[in-house]
């Protein structure tokens, strides 16, 4: 692949890339261009293919972060990872990030560092943070994930705790969330146990199906290799040679956080995964994941890592919307 600079006017730029495998310009460029057309309008440059020849033209800051784009892109391609439209915007916010040169630059020639390879599919960091919190699943024994929706918190823990259980390096997975609220007061919904939790553990099972063969799911969870519970059934166990994830840890209460922490055994890892700004509990302020995390931030063998909207992996505008419902005065 060879790239090289046309000219350059005060305020303009205009650079070409030349591509040597033509049968991944498709997949690149996406179905009529659309991934142009994306990176076209956030970087407000001007892209021209002819051939395996793009030219860009625009503002020269823009223009080199649209060349890092598709080379990053480009490069993912020719190691078998998959493009889609959040990988175009993954790496769009990735080509911003100098810490972050080495993934999307053409100076990548072998698979990124960080990865968590499951039956289904092979994941790879979307953002610094994403890449921080990769390296602590793959670290820690105890991590604290922070964040708004859409950053990936419980999907990557979910991702790392299956390519665990295929390694063979834990025996089962344990996924538990809080109920409705912390109380756990499900005694007036219909149904059996089962009917009345699976709705709110359902982003689990979906992470689960994303990870696994929908027959294997279904067979782990029937062997207890794969548990997926409300917090309430954790009271009295000891979890040993698991992998343990906690989602929507902030409307847990302190005593529950305690809890749950606390089955903690041999060989077990443990992800608590929660957004301190959207508490459901009657006093926001008796969150449990907010009294954990000051109590054990910097002890050794526990991670916290914290997201922004800047690390949302959705739709770019749910980062838009974490913004106008978390910036100042609100």
């Amino acid at each position: 692949m060879a790239r090289r600079e046309l000219a350059t006017v005060p305020d303009r730029a205009r650079l070409e890339l030349e591509f040597e495998q033509p049968y991944l310009l498709g997949p690149l460029f996406g179905d009529y261009d659309r991934h142009l057309i994306t990176i076209e309008q956030r970087l407000g440059v001007h892209i021209a293919a002819r051939g395996n020849r793009v030219q860009i033209e625009g503002e020269p800051d823009s223009a080199s972060r649209a060349r890092d784009v598709l080379l990053g892109l480009y490069n993912r391609l020719d190691q078998g990872h998959d493009v889609d439209a959040g990988a175009v915007e993954a790496v769009l916010g990735m080509a911003a990030q100098p810490q972050l040169e080495g993934i999307v630059t053409e100076d990548v020639t072998s698979a990124p560092k960080v990865m968590i390879r499951t039956r289904k599919k092979t994941i790879v960091p979307r953002s610094t943070v994403q890449t921080a919190y990769m390296e602590a699943l793959a670290r820690d024994e105890l991590i604290f994930a922070l964040g708004p929706a859409g950053t990936g918190k419980t999907y990557l823990a979910v991702a790392q705790a299956v390519s665990q259980l295929i390694s063979g390096s834990v025996d089962r997975l344990i996924l538990s969330r809080p109920a409705v609220e912390a109380g756990e007061r499900l005694g007036f919904l219909p149904g059996d146990m089962k009917e009345k939790v699976d709705p709110y553990l359902r982003p689990l099972y979906d992470a689960l199906y994303d990870m696994l063969p929908t027959e294997q799911v279904e067979r782990r969870i029937t062997s207890g290799e794969i548990e997926i519970a409300p917090i309430a059934f954790m009271r009295g166990r000891t979890l040993s040679d698991a992998f343990i994830i906690l989602d929507e840890a902030q409307n847990t209460t302190p005593q529950q956080m305690k809890m749950f922490l606390t089955r903690f055994g041999m060989r077990a890892r443990m992800v608590v995964c929660g957004d301190p700004n959207q508490v459901d509990l009657p006093d926001a302020s008796k969150s449990g994941l907010a009294d954990a995390v000051s109590r054990l931030e910097g002890v050794k063998g526990i991670a916290t890592v914290r997201f922004t909207s800047a690390d949302v992996v959705r739709h770019p505008l749910v980062g838009r919307i974490v913004d106008a419902y978390e910036g100042p005065g609100r």
